[in-house]
Parts: C-alpha cells; sequence; structure tokens
C-alpha cells in the first residue's frame, strides 16, 4: 500500500495533520534507548577490527595511528552535532537525501539518492558482511587459511537473513538491534578490560618512540582518514528514521551525543589496549587484529571473540539495512524513486521494496569486489555528499533563518566539518585516483539519470511500457496525481477496463468511480 504521493512535496508524520484512521504508515517506535542502540549497534562493527591495519599502514607510526583514531572522532563528533541540528528543525525521514533536497534542490538530492543505491550502500553492507564471513568461520579454521569462497556464501546467508529480518518486523528488528549493540560492548570491553590490566603491569614498550617509524605521505593520510571516518560511520543513521522516533526535538540530540561519547572513548581505548600486545608490525600482518589479541592473552576464550566481533558486524548491517531502507522509502515518496519503494505492507507496517531492492545489488558487489578496495571506493561518493549536507546546514542558515531550531550548534563546527570532509575527497583523488575516479563517474551519471526519469514529462509510449507493469501499478494507486492519458495506458498495458482501474486505488485516491469519471 502506497505511504504517499510524489506530489512535489516530503510529506512528514509532524506534518500537524492526523493520520486517517486505518491508514498504513510508519509508527513511531524508536524510543531514546533504541535510538542510541542504533547509532552504536551501526557504528560499532567492522571498523574498530578491520581498519586499525589500514589505519596503521598509512599513518607509519603508533603515535601517529592513535592521533588519527582521536582526531577521526572528534570530527566525527562534530558531524553528528550538525545532524542533531539538522534532525530537530527538518523533521522528516531520510537523512542526506531529504536534507539535500531542503537545501539545494531536487537535482542533487536524486544524486544522492541514486548514488546511494548504486554505490553506497551496496559496497558498505557488503564490507561489513564480509567482515562478519570472516569472524564467523574464524573458529573453524584456527589453523588454516579461510577459503574465500566460503566467506563469501556465508556472508550472502547473512545478508538474505537481514533483508528477511527487516522486512518482517520493525519491533523485531529494534529489539534484536538493541541485544546486538549489548554484544558489541561486551566485545569491546572484552579487549579494552585486559589491555588497561597490560598497562598497569608495565606493558608499554610499544609506546616507546611512538612516533618514530615511516612519515605520514600526503598520499597516505587521506586513506587514512578514511579507514578511520569510515570506522566511526553510522552516527547519522538515526536521522535516517526522524519520522519514526519519539520526541524527536529531545531524543535525536541526546541519542547522538551520548553514542559518540561511548564509542569515541571506546574506539581509542581499544586502539591503545591492541598496542599492549602487539607490535606494529604484528598488527600489519594480522587478518583478523581482535583476534590476535585474544590469543595472546585469553587462550581458549579467545575463540569467544570472533562470535562477538560477528555479532558485532551482523548488527552493522541490521542497523544500516534498517536505516537507509528509510532514505529509498521518502525519495519515492517525493518520486525520484519508483513508487513501489514507498508502498508498506499492510499488516507487517515494513517498507517491504525498499528493503528488499537492495539485496540483488549487494550480492553483485559482493562476488566482484575486494575489501579494502571497496573501503575506498564508496568513501568517496559518502564523504563528498555527508560535506554537501553540513554545507547545507550552513546555506539554511542564511536562506531560512527563521526555522526552528530546538538544537543550534556554533557555526564554525559545520564550517570545520564540511571542509574537512570536501578536502579529503580532493586529496583522495590524487592519492587513489583509480577507484575514487571510478566513484565520481557513477556519482555523474546521475544528472543525465534525473532528467530521463524524472524531469522528461512527455515520454513516448513505448518507453512507458518499458517500464513495465510496476510502474502501471503505482500510477493507478496515485491516479488523482496522474494525467488521464497516463492512467489510460497503465489500463492498456494491464489490459483493464479504464473504469475499474479507480478500483485498484486507496481511498486517498478516490472515493468512488464517479472521481475517475471527473478526470476525463
Amino acid at each position: 500500500m502506497p505511504a504517499g504521493q510524489a506530489n512535489g512535496k516530503l510529506s512528514s508524520m509532524d506534518s500537524g495533520q492526523p493520520a486517517r484512521e486505518g491508514k498504513v504508515v510508519l509508527k513511531k517506535k524508536v524510543t531514546l534507548l533504541r535510538g542510541i542502540s542504533i547509532i552504536i549497534g551501526t557504528i560499532i562493527g567492522a571498523g574498530i577490527f578491520i581498519s586499525p591495519k589500514g589505519i596503521l599502514k598509512n599513518t607509519g607510526s603508533v603515535g601517529m595511528s592513535l592521533t588519527v583514531w582521536t582526531v577521526c572522532g572528534i570530527l566525527s563528533l562534530f558531524g553528528a552535532l550538525c545532524y542533531a541540528e539538522l534532525g530537530t528543525c527538518i523533521k522528516k525521514s531520510g537523512g542526506h537525501y531529504t536534507y539535500i533536497l531542503e537545501a539545494f534542490g531536487p537535482l542533487p538530492a536524486f544524486v544522492r539518492v541514486w548514488v546511494e543505491l548504486l554505490i553506497i550502500r551496496p559496497a558498505a553492507t557488503a564490507v561489513i558482511s564480509l567482515a562478519f564471513g570472516r569472524y564467523i568461520l574464524e573458529p573453524f579454521f584456527m589453523q588454516c587459511e579461510i577459503p574465500e569462497l566460503a566467506i563469501k556464501l556465508i556472508t550472502a546467508v547473512g545478508i538474505t537473513l537481514v533483508m528477511v529480518l527487516n522486512s518482517t518486523s520493525v519491533s523485531w528488528s529494534a529489539r534484536i538491534q538493541m541485544f546486538l549493540t549489548f554484544c558489541k560492548l561486551v566485545a569491546i570491553l572484552i579487549i579494552i578490560v585486559p589491555g588497561v590490566i597490560q598497562l598497569i603491569k608495565g606493558e608499554t614498550q610499544h609506546f616507546k618512540n611512538a612516533f618514530a617509524g615511516n612519515d605520514a605521505s600526503v598520499m597516505g593520510l587521506p586513506l587514512a582518514f578514511y579507514s578511520g571516518m569510515y570506522a566511526y560511520s553510522g552516527w547519522f543513521y538515526l536521522n535516517f528514521v526522524t519520522e519514526e522516533v519519539e520526541n524527536p526535538e529531545k531524543n535525536i540530540p541526546l541519542a547522538i551525543c551520548i553514542s559518540m561519547i561511548i564509542v569515541t572513548v571506546g574506539y581509542v581505548l581499544t586502539n591503545v589496549a591492541y598496542f599492549t600486545t602487539i607490535s606494529a608490525g604484528e598488527l600489519l600482518l594480522s587478518k583478523a587484529v581482535a583476534v590476535t589479541f585474544a590469543e595472546r592473552l585469553m587462550g581458549d576464550f579467545s575463540l569467544a571473540v570472533p562470535v562477538f566481533v560477528a555479532l558485532s558486524c551482523f548488527g552493522s548491517m541490521n542497523g544500516g539495512i534498517f536505516a537507509v531502507s528509510r532514505m529509498f522509502f521518502v525519495a519515492s515518496r517525493e518520486g525520484h524513486l519508483p513508487e513501489i519503494l514507498s508502498m508498506i505492507h499492510v499488516r507487517k507496517h515494513t517498507p517491504l521494496p525498499a528493503v528488499i531492492v537492495l539485496h540483488p545489488l549487494t550480492m553483485i558487489m559482493l562476488f566482484t569486489g575486494d575489501l579494502y578496495s571497496l573501503l575506498n571506493f564508496l568513501s568517496f561518493a559518502r564523504w563528498l555528499f555527508i560535506g554537501l549536507v553540513v554545507a547545507g546546514l550552513i546555506y539554511l542558515r542564511y536562506k531560512r533563518p527563521d526555522m526552528p531550531r530546538p538544537f543550534k550548534v556554533p557555526l564554525f563546527i559545520p564550517a570545520l566539518f564540511s571542509f574537512t570532509c570536501l578536502f579529503m575527497v580532493a586529496l583522495s583523488l590524487y592519492s587513489d585516483p583509480v577507484n575514487t575516479g571510478i566513484g565520481f563517474a557513477i556519482t555523474l551519471t546521475g544528472i543525465p539519470a534525473y532528467y530521463l526519469f524524472i524531469v522528461w514529462d512527455n515520454k513516448p509510449k513505448w518507453f512507458k511500457k518499458l517500464l513495465g507493469k510496476s510502474w502501471c501499478g503505482t500510477s493507478l494507486l496515485h491516479a488523482d496525481s496522474r494525467r488521464f492519458s497516463e492512467l489510460s495506458l497503465c489500463c492498456e498495458i494491464l489490459q483493464i477496463n479504464a473504469l475499474s482501474c479507480c478500483e485498484l486505488g486507496d481511498d486517498d485516491s478516490f472515493q468512488n468511480k464517479g472521481n475517475f469519471q471527473n478526470m476525463k
């Protein structure tokens, strides 16, 4: 059943108009605790267990790698505070897409959701899912190499399970997310506590001359920041489900601030714990840093660590799919994606089509990509648009100064964060031109796609037929906002009587068949 009409405006649950009784909508089920679990549960995934290697490799020393972790945490906090302001003054779901649409209009917003659908979300899901597959198999291959095919097959099962879960129940997705968040924090503590004990024992040899080693290069430093910012990414996901958050003016800033403090402190202490036991050279050689650390200090109990890490990765997969499906849902509601993606299951109250559309794209990315290449590949487009969103916050301060802002950050915070994001993107074009060049080229394909699918109104009959019955079905459901010629074409394709088309619509589209006759 459609959630709304593609009428050029983003509909909102906070629009002040009460929902008609019996109307199918996404309900407000995200409390403060669930909001915190969404953010922490999505941030803490594979990054803290995989990215230490990427950061150390590109910074060249223990001291510089810890500095990058700290700076990335502060920058992520700045970005999260900016999104807290946007989430309280624009109380609509959709995250990046919604904010770009409000600030800069439909073209950049469409390009954002286009690249999210084609690159960012499939690649991000593939990256975290590959880590899930590797860690869940680690206890069974302690003495030998894990076959890559086995990793990808288990990963595919995990991705499918997440899609089914998010298609079945919002409440169960939230409950499982809270449980997995608890598992993530336990996994972090399993690393931090023994590391603190090591420091108390005086195991500080790896911190002597911490900044000695290879100097960080202009080419390597932005890639190190990419790895670090990837590990912290996820602080923006609560903004994707704003319309489902209870009391968003209060709960969104609180959830964001509490989550970022917990994650930043946890991440820095985890990296300190690693270096109490593992040298820089050993860390670079390890394929599973957390497992190597646990084997050194915990003996047989180390078998539990990869299980906790796999659950942590599964939580990031679940939280990411839960949040980003709402972006596709809102973009469809706006008319920038096929309208079928704005349909809600009438009994389960889940955006079923917006969830399952990611499955085939993620599978393609999974079986054709490399883990670290995917990490750098998706970072370009992701941080380009996040920087644009935060720049849009500054623009909205001047464009709409009277907009209510229950939570407001000092102007230097969005200025610094947006500049940092765009600077990293510019350097990445120089340091990793192949992956970022591919990402840039695919991003630009959103411009002709916008004019072809959105702006071009007078599409020929054969083109509309090529779009198929899914276009027709959603057109019929929103027939009151369509020209009669389009409705007639749908009826022709579906081979049904034109007058009976109105029976397919919901009560919002037609009150009776007389309305359809009046459209003629």
